[in-house]
């Protein structure tokens, strides 16, 4: 498994993301063409509450709460390639292993995180972003934003499912931070 891992990641760094709009998820405007979605939940009050929530995600934990393996490991730095696997629980297969590549970070007084955008091979064409931030009040928020359309045959195919999964992903990212917060 390792070796097919390592020729995966060095396949995945050899492509460009599947999409135009590289780094779309840092501005306010998401592009036409995809489906859009923005969820966010409430974390908590002050600056402790930020950075705690911000070094999770940062540390993938936002993927690796909900069932996800990152390789390699290691905090989400801009331009990094990874591989993410899903495998169905009990089961040895079916295994994703989906590419994607670190389009941007922050890490700021009052915003931590980063998104990621799909490598060729990945289900989606687009991006996905995880932000911890704090308001004016000192409120405390994770963000996901993300803009996608379904790409692979099996999820196209599977369209009512796929846009299922992804919604339920969702849910569970805002989840798994909100309770690793409240520990």
């Amino acid at each position: 498994m390792a070796t097919d891992l390592r020729r995966r990641l060095l396949a995945a760094h050899a492509t460009a993301p599947s999409y135009a709009e590289v780094g779309a998820t840092r501005g306010g405007r998401l592009p036409a063409g995809y489906a859009h979605l923005r969820r966010r939940v409430h974390l908590g009050h002050g600056a402790e509450v930020l950075q705690r929530a911000g070094r999770y995600v940062l540390d993938w934990g936002t993927q690796l709460g909900t069932g996800f393996a990152v390789h390699p490991s290691g905090p989400a730095r801009p331009g990094a390639t990874v591989l993410l696997r899903l495998s169905l629980p009990g089961r040895r297969w079916p295994r994703l292993v989906i590419p994607c590549r670190v389009v941007w970070t922050v890490d700021e007084p009052d915003r931590v995180g980063f998104a990621y955008g799909t490598l060729p091979g990945h289900p989606e064409c687009g991006e996905e972003a995880f932000l911890v931030s704090m308001d004016a009040d000192g409120e405390v928020w994770f963000e996901v934003t993300a803009f996608s359309r379904l790409s692979a045959w099996y999820a196209r195919l599977g369209r009512p499912v796929a846009l299922l999964c992804q919604h339920l992903a969702i849910e569970r990212y805002l989840t798994v931070v909100a309770a690793h917060v409240s520990r």
